[in-house]
């Protein structure tokens, strides 16, 4: 890049500048005056003008990186779930008054032009939604970052109810395209698959030439991720598989439609669709081609387009560290080595050693079937150098571990990255942890756990790779923009210094006995009640219960997260006020929110689904309740709504076997927000309830010792069933058909086999502690002002759970990477 490019001039910050922007967009972008735009040209042309801002301190980022070549953060992850960009641009660029200004002058509403945006679907949950709050404070912290990913034409699927039952339909997030996205044609990689590999006569120490079958071509686009404003904007890179040659002329023109195009259409599929079905040999085949496709390209377009052409790659480390968000990236590992090996003409050993010292490997999980594994017949199908790599990194790595444990065979089986039972395949955490200089838990007590259980072996052979990095979530969308009304509170309290540094919230602890302040708390809490009411009556016809509690468990659908017991709390309430064992006067008026997808193959997950819309319906029909229990049950969960019920939520349901969930994000959301916890000792709840004091949280159900032990001893949910009569009452009513128009097969009789016969994640177990905790919510719920109390105190104690202080971790304890001030 040339020395003499000049400045780039930022566009003048002021009403008249942005709304000769808006306009020429609109004109010129669009091709329509603004009589005759619809809502689309103009939500496009207000998106292109705020874009203007942001590109000249992107491109004067990029410039500065490669000026500077200081070490960057590659974030490879096959999740981004970002949320709608419009109003995170507005917030960044400091524009959300101008251009309410500018368009209000032109007879616009801004917020009417905010609600067309699609929110783009690349992400299932948790793990999207923390990359997105990770590139969000990477930028924000003045950290050099590119974040990798793919460009999923349809996301995650659009989960809509059929007679309770979750349908599928394809989420169409690109049908009118995106004003956010760039795409680089000239910057395109082809990726290679299948084939076979040959000696090279003069290759050196096990290099291998890879003669592919076929091959796709990964076109980038980049999204701009800006910082709080502060100048920088980092790139978030996604990519889209084409064909390389996606159509033929002369089988065309032979009248072979279909087959003119079908090296497109297969070439395609790859970024089609977020996690295809898996659960046949085809999905699984498809999922591993995503995940190569997209790591490839990143490495690919790092090393060759990123760095300076004379770069001496034995510097790599210094310059780049790729971290593995899950096991998705995994496959990076061998690619770099294949890279280094046979590309480059590097000796093994010397490849290995920069290797070691490029990647560092999350964790996000405890679940034994959630750690990837790759049939060896399909990954030397697909990759087959790469499986002979991943062969000698195997071979090499276990005569480290007999020198270490000499004698001890069967560590060695459970250590090797090659499983033998019950078929041969790629145990792709062990990868990573062989390879990778560092691991990391999410939270204390999983990163504990991941060291006593599921890495146990590695950890004692490898102690200091392993480290922990509690998740959080960034306050700017999540508080600033999510919820306006208490962000306006904070900083007339405090200042607005607590937009970037969380920890201030700590000001507002002794507001909390202040009883103006608690007022000026439940004023907010109670409009943003309103506002959700509004959002799911506008959106599903759905009705809250009065002005009551807000009762939320928005999470993805698994059995380890429970949901069943929170339908059997419900159940229980409801079958004590019809059978007059609970006098209706005495409870609460209680709205129980669920949000929650079930991934498309996870019978169990969809049969819950259907029983919680079951009782849904027939609780909010009865009009003998008096609207005092109501259950809601928005389909297509996602942030735009998360956005709105976070707010408004006064109790978080957080009650995951204890041992089971590895963090979560959701429950921090809820903290900082002013929702109190029910939970159990478990994830980030740990940290939660010690930071916000026992008085301020509702601990319920066994610890981890607690259901381990229970486990081994061998657990009964019969027992439970049988001895605790509240329980047998509600289990049986839901077995009777009662919510089911007499139904007592399906999904009714499955789940209460399941719970009576196995209950694999303890429900049953956890059942009574958790009845007697949600008494004590209702009794604490009653007087409000301990209520606002306790609430304001989750808000000022929560500050730790930001993502910026997440990134500070991974900068002090893995990355070594450093901010670089934009405006120096």
């Amino acid at each position: 890049m040339s020395e003499n490019t000049p400045p780039l001039a930022v566009p003048e910050h002021s009403v008249e500048s942005f709304t000769r922007a808006f306009l020429r967009e609109l004109n010129y972008g669009r091709g329509v005056d603004l009589d005759r735009a619809s809502a689309n040209d103009k939500y496009y042309a207000l998106s292109r003008a705020v874009r203007h801002y942001l590109t000249t301190r992107w491109l004067e980022t990029l410039r500065n990186q490669y000026r500077d070549q200081a070490k960057t953060v590659a974030y490879l992850s096959a999740e981004f779930l970002l949320g709608p960009q419009l109003e995170n641009a507005l917030l960044a660029a400091d524009l959300e008054d101008i251009a309410r200004e500018s368009l209000a002058n032109l007879g616009l509403d801004i917020d009417e032009l905010q609600a067309v945006e699609e929110e783009p679907g690349l992400g299932n949950g948790g793990l999207g939604r923390l990359a997105a709050c990770f590139i969000d404070s990477l930028a924000t912290m003045n950290v050099p970052t590119v974040g990798y990913g793919i460009r999923y034409e349809y996301g995650i699927f659009k989960q809509t109810f059929v007679d309770g039952k979750q349908v599928e339909k394809p989420d169409h997030w690109l049908h009118l395209g995106s004003p956010w996205e760039l795409p680089h044609p000239e910057y395109s990689v082809d990726v290679h698959f299948g084939g076979h590999t040959e000696d090279k006569p003069d290759g050196s120490d096990g290099a291998r030439t890879w003669i592919p079958s076929w091959r796709v071509t990964a076109k980038p686009y980049n999204y701009m991720v800006p910082g709080y404003r502060n100048g920088r904007v980092n790139t978030l890179r996604l990519w889209s598989a084409r064909a390389r040659h996606d159509f033929d002329l002369r089988e065309f023109n032979a009248g072979e439609y279909t087959e003119a195009v079908r090296a497109r259409t297969f070439a395609e599929n790859i970024s089609k669709v977020l996690y295809p079905e898996d659960s046949t040999p085809q999905g699984k085949e498809l999922r591993l081609q995503q995940q190569y496709f997209f790591v490839a390209a990143s490495l690919h377009d790092f090393i060759e387009h990123v760095l300076p052409r004379d770069y001496d790659l034995k510097n790599l480390p210094d310059r780049i560290i790729w971290q593995l968000n899950d096991t998705h990236p995994v496959i990076a590992v061998p690619e770099l080595m294949r890279i280094l090996v046979d590309d480059k003409g590097w000796d093994w050993a010397d490849a290995w050693a920069v290797t070691q010292k490029s990647f560092a490997y999350t964790c996000h999980t405890l679940l034994p079937e959630a750690l990837e594994v790759w049939p060896v017949d399909l990954m030397g199908k697909l990759l087959p150098r790469h499986l002979e790599i991943i062969y000698r990194i195997n071979e090499e790595f276990l005569e480290e571990v007999r020198a270490a444990f000499p004698g001890d065979e069967l560590r060695v089986r459970r250590m090797s990255i090659i499983a033998e039972q019950p078929g041969r395949a790629v145990r792709m955490a062990h990868l990573a942890t062989v390879a990778g200089f560092k691991v990391n838990g999410v939270a204390e007590l999983h990163s504990e756990l991941l060291k006593d259980k599921v890495l146990n072996d590695f950890a004692q052979m490898w102690p200091e790779k392993f480290t922990n990095v509690t998740n959080g979530v960034t306050p700017r969308r999540f508080i600033r923009l999510a919820n306006p009304a208490l962000s306006e509170l904070i900083t007339a309290a405090i200042g607005d210094g607590w937009i970037t540094d969380l920890e201030q919230l700590r000001g507002l602890e002794p507001l909390a006995d202040d009883a103006e302040f608690r007022h000026a708390f439940r004023e907010v809490k109670g409009a943003n009640k309103r506002r959700l009411a509004k959002v799911l009556m506008d959106r599903d016809g759905i009705e809250l219960a009065g002005d009551g509690m807000v009762d939320a468990m928005v999470k993805r659908l698994h059995e380890y997260k429970r949901q069943s017991l929170k339908l059997l709390h419900i159940v229980s309430l409801y079958e004590g006020i019809k059978s007059g064992r609970i006098p209706l006067e005495s409870v609460t008026p209680r709205t129980f929110v669920f949000g929650a997808k079930a991934a498309p193959g996870y019978v169990r997950a969809k049969e819950t689904i259907e029983l919680i819309n079951a009782v849904g319906r027939t609780i909010n029909a009865d009009a003998s309740l008096k609207g005092r229990l109501k259950v809601a049950f928005p389909p297509n969960y996602n942030v735009t709504l998360a956005e709105v019920l976070i707010p408004a939520a006064d109790l978080s349901e957080q009650i995951s076997l204890a041992g089971k969930e590895a963090s979560g994000t959701g429950n921090m959301k809820f903290a900082l927000n002013g929702a109190l916890t029910i939970g159990t000792d478990d994830g980030a709840n740990v940290e939660i309830r010690k930071l916000v004091g026992d008085e301020n949280f509702f601990l319920f159900g066994m610890t981890e010792p607690e259901a381990s032990s229970l486990e081994s001893r061998g657990y009964d949910p019969g027992e439970y069933y049988e001895s605790d009569p509240e329980l047998k009452a509600a289990l049986n009513l839901i077995a009777s058909g009662h919510f089911t128009d007499g139904e007592r097969g399906g999904a009714v009789a499955s789940i209460f086999a399941s719970l009576t016969e196995r209950d694999r994640f303890m429900a049953l177990a956890d059942f009574r502690s958790y009845m007697d905790t949600q008494k004590k919510v209702e009794a604490a719920y009653l007087d409000h002002e301990s209520w606002s109390r306790s609430a304001i105190l989750n808000v000022a104690r929560s500050g730790y759970f930001s993502s910026d202080r997440s990134i500070q971790d991974y900068l002090d304890r893995i990355w070594g990477a450093k901010p670089i001030d934009q405006n120096a």
